[in-house]
């Protein structure tokens, strides 16, 4: 395989005259900005604006049940927080949009992570603390009113239903015939219920045992990956068809969603987050010791649009292209989902909800990274479709030789996840006396991107199961009760049915267009709300830290949407996604429209006044 320095005289000759740089400087300088962004600008934001105050008690004590009110260690919960938000976004978005060149992604990923991301991730964490670990949408009606919280609820339940859909369908792109990952994959889950019994049930509290027990469990599933792959029975077993996955992840999804919080999905977050980070970390290292060369240079000829794996210019998609990693609203229904009702102490905001965050715009600097140190012929060979690539007038350059490597056929494997894993086998294969070992790191990296997308999927799923209770409780109160076993079952049957027809029905091009949308929008409705609740604290001169991102994102995203409607999905028959993308725009104009109206009543109001618990307000608002 061709070392970095031999590869930039084989670039294609439109990208030769545009300068590189060397991946340690990026990566550096990630490293750098979130660390001072954590330091000063979080730390300001959870002390001076919100004013989180340890003395006050958490839903997770005032309302513990065991089953979804758990309180719970700050560093698991930092664990299943990270690996909840942390899914396909931060990894396939950023090799997506690589396809503009590095400088605009790496630009949208280090400013917007800490000035709108971390930002958005943290407040609406504390909104819902404060609203006994409430829902966004139950938050938007106390915050701006009922009518807006009902439209509110309607927009996040769609975009949660397109949010699974994708993410599953990036995962069985995947997994599907890789006996050697859905093994691994299909491991963590006994080891994380193992975990789960542990902690809770065996020896209670012991999460230096349960952690010893679950990383130890990993690493032998892991190298006993190659065993099992060769093994005709297991082999029998675990090689699943694009199909079959498509019904077996709704399945998790509907079991993750019902058990209670502490015996699957906490857990198997935690044991995931050691995986994701630990990974992350080593591509870190790997890098700073290779250093090798950003191949695909700082801006392509596709800025202006008309590229084979992104069709519209880098403005306005590289914003809805780069979500998770920058800016997620999917973040927002993880912040007012489980998270919240796990905090054990208002101090852990800060942590989890920043903290988390900027660990996630991390990840997508080391996707964008992996991306990017393979040579642009070889990027745009595994993404593209055949006939996109025969017009591109390129040649494969290395990827014959990484493809007869690992054993896999790479070429025209769109979607992000074959390419990151590709840049990522290599840059380990490259480190000291790991020559010989590229076809183990690409099926690593490859489990390691169906890790993240499967904590996700138990994540959101659980979470639509909240909202789905909360929108039927209007109307049967029963399902309001949080431990009723019946309302639980079926309000996560309804949403993983909903999300699951996506899948078996749809593709990664039809359907993650729709996502990253969707999911900007609900980023701006959530900031949005967040915006409603610092005025009404009476700390408007602050309202501009969230007020600032929230409107500049809905400006983008609906421009965004509208250029997919008119220039995508209506030219190509697609009239379905078509109505869905007009809906969700129409909703998300709807709540925000409310917001900035509610904005201007409270400024009216001269007279602050106490809340019940000493706090000076413009408005009190109950908790409940």
């Amino acid at each position: 395989m061709n070392q970095p320095q031999e590869w930039a005289s084989l670039r294609p000759a439109r990208f030769g005259k545009i300068e590189t740089m060397n991946a340690v400087t990026l990566v550096f300088t990630a490293i750098l900005l979130f660390t001072i962004g954590y330091r000063f600008y979080g730390l300001f934001i959870a002390t001076r604006v919100l004013g989180v105050d340890v003395r006050r008690p958490t839903p997770a004590e005032r309302m513990a049940d065991g089953h979804d009110y758990v309180k719970t260690n700050k560093y698991v919960l930092f664990g299943h927080h990270f690996a909840a938000i942390s899914a396909a976004g931060p990894l396939l978005g950023p090799v997506l949009a690589a396809q503009f060149g590095f400088l605009p992604g790496a630009l949208w990923i280090l400013i917007g992570a800490v000035l709108a991301g971390a930002v958005h991730d943290m407040v609406i964490l504390f909104a819902s603390v404060r609203h006994n670990g409430r829902s966004l949408p139950k938050i938007a009606e106390h915050e701006i009113g009922e009518t807006t919280g009902h439209v509110a609820s309607v927009a996040v339940l769609f975009i949660l239903i397109l949010a699974m859909a994708g993410l599953s369908i990036a995962m069985v792109n995947a997994l599907y015939d890789s006996v050697w990952g859905t093994f691994t994959v299909f491991s963590t889950i006994p080891i994380a219920v193992l975990m789960g019994l542990w902690m809770q049930k065996i020896r209670p509290g012991d999460v230096v045992g349960a952690s010893v027990i679950g990383v130890v469990l990993l690493l032998l599933a892991v190298v006993s990956g190659p065993m099992v792959a060769q093994s005709p029975l297991m082999a029998g077993l675990l090689s699943f068809s694009k199909l079959e996955l498509s019904f077996i992840i709704p399945v998790y999804g509907f079991m993750a969603s019902a058990l209670p919080v502490w015996l699957l999905l906490a857990p198997r977050d935690y044991l995931s987050s050691y995986l994701k980070i630990g990974t992350i970390f080593m591509l870190v290292a790997g890098i700073f010791i290779i250093q090798p060369d950003l191949q695909m240079p700082a801006l392509t000829e596709f800025i202006h649009g008309g590229g084979p794996i992104i069709q519209g210019p880098v403005f306005p998609f590289i914003f809805i292209t780069i979500a998770c990693g920058a800016l997620s609203g999917f973040h927002a229904v993880v912040s007012s989902g489980t998270s919240p009702k796990m905090i054990a102490s208002e101090k852990d905001i800060l942590f989890v909800g920043y903290g988390a965050m900027l660990m996630e715009g991390l990840v997508a600097i080391m996707a964008l990274v992996a991306a990017c140190v393979l040579m642009p012929a070889d990027y745009f060979a595994i993404n593209s479709s055949a006939a996109a690539y025969a017009k591109l007038g390129m040649a494969p350059v290395a990827l014959p030789e990484i493809a007869a490597q690992v054993g896999e056929t790479l070429q025209a494997r769109p979607g992000g996840a074959v390419s990151l894993a590709v840049g990522m086998a290599y840059i380990f294969s490259s480190l000291p006396y790991m020559e010989t070992l590229m076809a183990y790191w690409y099926h690593f990296a490859i489990m390691f991107e169906a890790v993240f997308i499967l904590t996700a999927i138990d994540a959101g799923t659980r979470i639509g199961r909240f909202l789905l209770q909360e929108m039927i409780g209007a109307f049967i109160p029963k399902f309001k009760e949080p431990g009723w076993i019946p309302g639980i079952v079926a309000a996560s049957f309804l949403f993983t049915v909903s999300w699951g027809y996506f899948v078996v029905m749809g593709n990664i091009t039809t359907i993650w267009p729709v996502f990253g949308m969707s999911n900007q929008l609900l980023a701006s409705i959530a900031l949005t709300v967040g915006t409603t609740m610092i005025i009404r604290m009476g700390k408007a001169r602050y309202a501009w830290i969230t007020g600032v991102p929230a409107m500049l994102v809905a400006f983008i995203t609906l421009y965004a949407g509208y250029l997919t409607v008119t220039g995508n999905f209506l030219p190509n028959g697609l009239y379905f996604l078509s109505a869905v993308s007009i809906v969700i725009m129409l909703l998300a104009t709807a709540v925000i429209t409310s917001a900035v109206l509610r904005w201007a009543d409270l400024l009216k109001i001269k007279n602050p006044v106490r809340d019940e618990y000493g706090e000076m307000v413009l408005v009190p608002v109950a908790e409940e």
